[in-house]
């Protein structure tokens, strides 16, 4: 653990996902906050929207091309799709060596980013300084499947509900509560970001229906896997339990988890595995906390990873 703490700077800080970062770093025992970006709440006290804050640090509206001088060792991009590229473009061209987290899909498909999905991609990072965060559907589809994924035939078909925070703090029909009540809202069902993402990341056809549901966070997805052979259920389980038997963020059980149990924790429950009565067809569910191990921990992990820390400092398990 290194002495001098790591300065990071969040971008985006007004949002849900932007009040856990705050959190986390502000606990973590090697990180501090270095600055935290909100042009809605500039000059306002961090603390008077984040409870259990305890710093003096206020929102600050730095131009682009500021940031880069702020002296953030790290600098986390908490912002809606499409707008990381001029912050992304204000350190290239000030030749900054910070380390830059961006959290939306920006550039998830770019090859010169590290995709950081440490439990499927840890080995993949190499010391790269720009590090896209996976989406939270992305990261849940992606660990129900890939235990599997060398034995399955066709598409693989994933349902998904998720809280409306996951439809960020802009108002729409997504995050409306008095829309919500007593209602699923089905939207993007063919070609959203995270059906190519985790199509692209896994090198199989994904096909995804996400939906909104009246709850405030966590998500659940249920994917369907057609098989190429016939397996048991105690194949199925060894497969699961024995690629994420070390990994603390990973619980694999017997029973299909709920998301109202996920909310608030920082690690992703697979169960649920039911075959159909020839063993060709799977079905497994999968539950996060979409603003924790759908974003923030996932940040944080990354984080870690990058500066040589253990990779779950600073996160409850």
């Amino acid at each position: 653990m290194t002495t001098t703490p790591v300065a990071i700077g969040i971008v985006g800080a007004r949002g849900h996902v932007g009040a856990e970062l705050i959190r986390l770093v502000a606990a973590h025992p090697g990180f501090e906050l270095a600055f935290v970006s909100s042009r809605a709440l500039d000059g306002q006290p961090v603390a008077a929207h984040n409870p259990g804050y305890a710093g003096d640090l206020h929102y600050s509206s730095p131009g682009y091309d500021e940031l880069p001088g702020l002296g953030a060792h790290a600098v986390v991009l908490a912002l809606p799709n499409g707008k990381a590229a001029r912050c992304v473009e204000a350190f290239d061209l000030a030749g900054s060596d910070a380390l830059l987290i961006d959290l939306s899909a920006d550039y998830r498909f770019d090859p010169r980013w590290y995709y950081g999905l440490p439990e499927l991609a840890r080995d993949g990072y190499v010391g790269q300084r720009r590090i896209s965060n996976p989406g939270c559907y992305a990261t849940a589809m992606q660990l129900a499947v890939t235990p599997m994924l060398d034995a399955v035939e066709g598409p693989v078909q994933c349902f998904g509900v998720s809280g409306h925070s996951g439809a960020g703090t802009t108002p729409s029909d997504r995050n409306d509560p008095a829309k919500l009540r007593d209602n699923l809202m089905p939207y993007a069902l063919t070609g959203h970001v995270h059906e190519r993402e985790v199509s692209s990341r896994l090198g199989h056809p994904v096909e995804f229906m996400p939906h909104v549901a009246p709850h405030f966070r966590g998500i659940t997805i249920t994917a369907n896997l057609h098989l190429a052979r016939s397996f048991t259920r105690e194949e199925v389980l060894a497969r699961y339990r024995g690629r994420y038997s070390g990994e603390p963020l990973v619980q694999v059980q017997d029973e299909a988890p709920w998301v109202s149990a996920i909310a608030g924790r920082h690690h992703v429950e697979i169960g649920g595995f039911t075959l159909s009565d020839d063993g060709r067809r799977l079905v497994v569910v999968a539950t996060e906390d979409n603003l924790l191990k759908g974003a923030a921990t996932q940040a944080l992990q990354n984080l870690n990873l990058a500066f040589g820390l253990p990779e779950l400092t600073g996160i409850p398990h």
